[in-house]
């Protein structure tokens, strides 16, 4: 099973980030642009909260609000679950299940060094699965 460090390796360490005083459709503008499903929030270097589409959608579409007047901050989760380099992705596979989210920043001391989505993790799971095939057939057939 790989690590986090060996995934981001291979996926990239690229985080977008933004700051907590944004207003909530800047975050959602550059969340389009970069075809991503949720931002890091940053103050000061250092890792605030995470804003994502799901808080997006509960806390101003769901409300009535308007993403123009809220800053970042109002929306964002602000008790982030993080993980490290070294953790393997079935463990955060299960972090993920467990605590019912969709992103995991991934912390290196206090440096952020990557995001992994559940997308990623999925994607990893699979192309690990179908490893297995091709070595259990290559078995059977020799």
């Amino acid at each position: 099973m790989k690590t986090v460090r060996q995934l981001l390796q291979a996926k990239g360490q690229q985080v977008h980030t933004i700051g907590p005083d944004a207003k909530v459709i800047e975050a959602l503008r550059l969340m389009a642009e970069k075809e991503v499903g949720a931002l890091v929030v940053e103050e000061g270097g250092r890792l605030a909260g995470v804003i994502s589409e799901r808080d997006y959608a509960r806390k101003v579409i769901l409300q009535g609000k308007s993403s123009h007047d809220i800053p970042v901050r109002e929306i964002m989760t602000a008790k982030v679950i993080t993980v490290q380099p070294r953790q393997t992705v079935d463990e955060c596979m299960g972090l993920m299940t467990d605590k019912r989210i969709r992103h995991l920043p991934v912390i290196d001391g206090e440096r952020l060094c990557g995001i992994l989505s559940i997308g990623d993790l999925v994607k990893e799971v699979i192309a690990e699965q179908q490893q297995t095939i091709q070595q259990l057939e290559s078995y059977i057939h020799t």
